[in-house]
């Protein structure tokens, strides 16, 4: 695992202020997936393609072949998998939530029905102010119901650095710019947990 993260820091050296906080991440997906827990990613706009983008790096083959090791029938042609969900994806939902309910409380109405009986979930919280209303009230709701959070943001951290277990600081304060940082950073995730349960 070293080896990623090392490699990630000899290619973008601005992140090696990351370091730490990346591997404490990585320690709490390891955890999560480990305890059959689900990982839950939320962001808005560019956060929320990034959302997307992780549950397609873990739920399929992205560095290494996860070929299952049956040889014949449906699972000859499927992959090693690891259970997550973007919180972005539904857009039923989100909308019926919004126009009903409060817009402020649609991922956290997530969290709360995908995790409320399941401890071993982890919530990825994705903000490059740190500050977004809904992604705040999220990891709240992570918080209450007991489950951890991880969260990317720009360098001040916003409200998502009280409110979550690890805040990985991008040293950016540009939304573009931060956005730039967390591409790296989610991939070399991807890639540690990938080795460690595929590898």
């Amino acid at each position: 695992m070293n080896n990623i993260l090392n490699s990630l820091v000899e290619r973008c050296p601005s992140l090696s202020c990351c370091k730490e906080d990346i591997y404490a991440a990585y320690s709490l997906l390891e955890k999560c997936f480990e305890n059959g827990g689900k990982l839950l990613v939320c962001g808005n706009g560019g956060s929320a393609a990034d959302a997307d983008h992780i549950v397609g790096e873990l739920m399929k083959g992205f560095m290494l072949d996860r070929k299952t090791s049956s040889q014949s029938g449906v699972l000859s042609h499927l992959q090693g998998g690891l259970p997550a969900i973007s919180l972005c994806a539904h857009a039923a939902l989100m909308t019926a939530f919004s126009n009903d309910c409060d817009a402020e409380y649609v991922f956290a109405q997530q969290v709360y029905a995908y995790s409320s009986k399941n401890k071993n979930d982890l919530l990825l919280a994705l903000s490059t102010s740190g500050n977004s209303g809904n992604i705040a009230k999220a990891a709240q709701t992570a918080n209450e119901i007991g489950i951890k959070t991880v969260s990317i943001t720009g360098e001040s951290g916003g409200e998502l650095s009280e409110l979550s277990d690890v805040c990985i600081k991008l040293p950016e304060t540009q939304t573009y710019r931060i956005q730039e940082l967390t591409l790296p950073v989610y991939h070399c995730l991807c890639a540690m947990i990938e080795k460690r349960f595929f590898g």
